[in-house]
């Protein structure tokens, strides 16, 4: 009898078990990355910012200053990163003229925050760096590049960003697709399986629903120019979920789809021809 009894508490101890490492999993995926930066490399002329966010972070970032009348540019890292992944994007542009802003999203190197909210706060951190740009250089243009969890941001943002040109990296269409993409990536049909457990901790982690995570139904109403940078090989965001996206964006419009590219950054994967599309997007859009 007592071992019976034994038996029936490990058989149902199982599922609480397998709940809470699948609660612990999400935790590790939307905990801050907080983590010291430093200072600006030497050889990029600039300085240290700070501004606060509707997010409730105090945004730390760099800014480089221009040639007076080329344009802004603002940097938008993805997730689990920082500004230091933007510096050779930074080079390039500061290179050919253009004032560039480099920033940590809350919750991402020096900038304070809870929980990574995969798009939802980082919104308002977009919204901050864009009008602390404004404030800055109220006659310049403005450009972003928004990578993965960046362009997320970009395109989430309420009301819609004032910007003049936006280039979107490896943009997630929907939370669910992001989620259900990653995890079958890495655990096949166990992933498929306990997607709908991961999708589940959004409310409850995060007080936010799914509609509150779909950049395909936000960019339909985006005016601004768009350049939407898709990898032929990407598994978190599947090529035909960036022509999707894509087809669904307002005009004006441009889809570029990099051969051999992964989730990945792409401007060191495509070093040349990055820069050649980016410089000539911007020079296009940003007169």
């Amino acid at each position: 009898m007592k071992t019976t009894t034994r038996l029936l508490i490990k058989i149902s101890s199982v599922p609480i078990i397998f709940c809470a490492i699948i609660w612990f999993a999400g935790t590790v995926l939307s905990h801050s990355t907080n983590r010291k930066i430093g200072e600006l490399p030497p050889d990029l002329k600039g300085r240290n910012v700070e501004f606060l966010s509707g997010s409730g972070s105090n945004i730390h970032g760099w800014f480089i200053e221009g040639n007076k009348g080329k344009g802004t540019i603002i940097l938008m890292h993805g997730v689990r990163d920082s500004r230091l992944s933007l510096l050779d994007r930074a080079r390039f542009l500061s290179a050919a003229g253009y004032s560039v802003l480099l920033f940590d999203f809350q919750a991402h190197g020096e900038s304070q925050g809870e929980q990574i909210t995969f798009g939802y706060l980082e919104s308002r951190d977009a919204q901050a760096a864009v009008k602390f740009v404004h404030e800055n250089l109220p006659e310049e243009k403005i450009g972003v590049i928004g990578i993965s969890l960046g362009g997320a941001a970009t395109v989430l943002a309420e009301p819609e960003l004032e910007v003049n040109a936006m280039v979107l990296e490896l943009v997630y269409p929907d939370i669910n697709h992001a989620l259900q993409n990653r995890l079958h990536h890495y655990l096949n049909f166990v992933g498929d399986a306990i997607t709908p457990l991961f999708i589940m901790q959004l409310q409850p982690r995060l007080g936010l629903s799914t509609d509150q995570l779909r950049p395909i139904t936000k960019v339909e109403n985006i005016k601004a120019p768009k350049l939407i940078i898709a990898g032929s090989e990407d598994k978190h965001t599947l090529l035909s979920e960036s022509q999707q996206m894509y087809k669904s964006a307002h005009e004006p419009k441009e889809l570029w789809i990099v051969n051999g590219a992964q989730h990945q950054d792409i401007h060191r994967f495509a070093k040349l021809d990055y820069e050649l599309h980016i410089l000539k997007f911007f020079e296009a859009n940003l007169k």
